[in-house]
C-alpha cells in the first residue's frame, strides 16, 4: 500500500496543476495556522464554530482543516506524498464546499485540482523522482 501511495513516475503534465494548488493551499492554510496575509491565526481560528454539529470539539476538527491545508498544500507543492497532500485538501474542500459554501451557490471549482492529483502523485518533479535519477546510474559519463 505504501508503494501505491509513493509511487510516481516520468510526467510533467501534472506540474502546472500541484504548483498551482499548492501555493493556494499554503498561503490558504498559513493564513489560519501562521495569521500571515491578514489571517486570523491558530487560536482565533479554532474559536470559530464547524458547519456541522456532529463536528465536537470544533477546536479539533478546525484545527485538522488548517493544518490538513498547510501541510496538503506544502506535500502538494513540493511532490512528497503528493496523493496524501491531495487527500488531505480534497477532505477540507469538500468539507467547505458543502458546508459553508453551497448554501449559498459556491461553484466547486476548488475541489477540482485535488482529485486530478490523486491518481497520478508528483510525477517528473517530485522528491522521489529527483532522488531516483540521482541515485541511478549515469551511463555514457566519466
Amino acid at each position: 500500500m505504501l508503494r501505491k501511495i509513493i509511487a510516481t513516475s516520468p510526467t510533467w503534465f501534472t506540474v502546472p496543476v500541484r504548483l498551482a494548488l499548492g501555493a493556494v493551499m499554503i498561503a490558504h492554510g498559513a493564513q489560519k495556522v501562521l495569521g500571515s496575509f491578514n489571517g486570523p491565526g491558530f487560536k482565533t481560528f479554532i474559536a470559530n464554530s464547524t458547519p456541522f454539529s456532529f463536528m465536537r470539539p470544533t477546536w479539533l476538527w478546525l484545527g485538522a482543516a488548517a493544518l490538513s491545508e498547510l501541510v496538503g498544500g506544502l506535500l502538494v507543492a513540493f511532490g512528497l506524498l503528493t496523493r496524501v497532500g491531495a487527500f488531505l485538501i480534497g477532505c477540507v474542500m469538500l468539507t467547505a464546499i458543502v458546508g459553508v459554501h453551497w448554501p449559498g451557490g459556491f461553484f466547486a471549482a476548488k475541489l477540482a485540482p485535488s482529485p486530478s492529483l490523486r491518481p497520478f502523485g508528483g510525477r517528473s518533479l517530485s522528491k522521489r523522482a529527483q532522488r531516483r535519477a540521482s541515485a541511478a546510474p549515469h551511463i555514457g559519463r566519466a
